[in-house]
């Protein structure tokens, strides 16, 4: 979703891997652009650029002048966050962090992202996975039509799956703990505010189907 946001207001957006080392590296990478804020599929946030790690004070003071703003213009933030997902697309995600412990649970994972790569589906909740990006290599390939293109980040042990419909699922291990992990980003429109309950139910249903379908519950 701030892809999307980026884009409509006519702001650059840039890719890094996760990890606020790697989003505060874009601030030195780019002295020229002005850095507004960063996040990550982890659901951290960092606001400007005078600290540059995940920060929960600004991100609170930032929600904090969005309610404020909102109560003042007769709305909520919950308001305003449903006319976002009318306005840019509705977007849900998922995380399923499996831990794996000692020597055995590494070669475990080891497997297991071997197989995410080596053996992808070929679709996911009926949509046809199109691109498969592995950063280990630095490329993205569109299993459909065959086409290759370069990936400009550093090569890192992570694979993501995109499929027709946008959905997204990408896996890697963590970079701290014996877990491996699995981000699961779906979205859809929501023509009304008023279809928000029923458009959120069906996400829910979507990555519920897609945690059952790669056998991740």
């Amino acid at each position: 979703m701030m892809e999307a946001m980026a884009k409509a207001y006519g702001v650059e957006f840039k890719t890094a891997l996760t990890g606020f080392k790697w989003i505060g590296k874009m601030i030195k990478d780019f002295p020229q652009s002005e850095f507004i804020g960063g996040g990550e599929e982890s659901f951290g946030y960092m606001v400007g650029d005078f600290v540059r790690d995940k920060d929960a004070v600004t991100s609170t003071l930032l929600a904090c002048e969005i309610a404020a703003q909102a109560k003042a213009n007769g709305s909520s933030f919950y308001k305003d966050l449903i006319e976002c997902y009318v306005d840019y697309g509705f977007y849900k995600e998922h995380l399923i962090s499996l831990t794996k412990k000692g020597m055995s649970g590494a070669e475990e994972i080891k497997q297991m992202l071997k197989d995410f790569k080596e053996n992808p589906v070929d679709s996911v909740a009926g949509s046809k996975v199109k691109w498969i990006e592995d950063y280990n290599t630095s490329t993205a390939k569109n299993v459909l039509t065959g086409e290759e293109k370069a990936i400009d980040i550093p090569k890192s042990n992570v694979l993501i799956y995109e499929t027709e419909d946008g959905t997204r699922i990408a896996a890697g291990p963590s970079g701290t703990e014996p877990k491996v992990k699995f981000y699961i980003s779906t979205n859809t429109k929501l023509d009304k505010a008023e279809d928000f309950s029923k458009v959120s139910a069906q996400l829910d249903a979507k990555i519920k189907s897609i945690v059952s379908e790669l056998n991740l519950g």
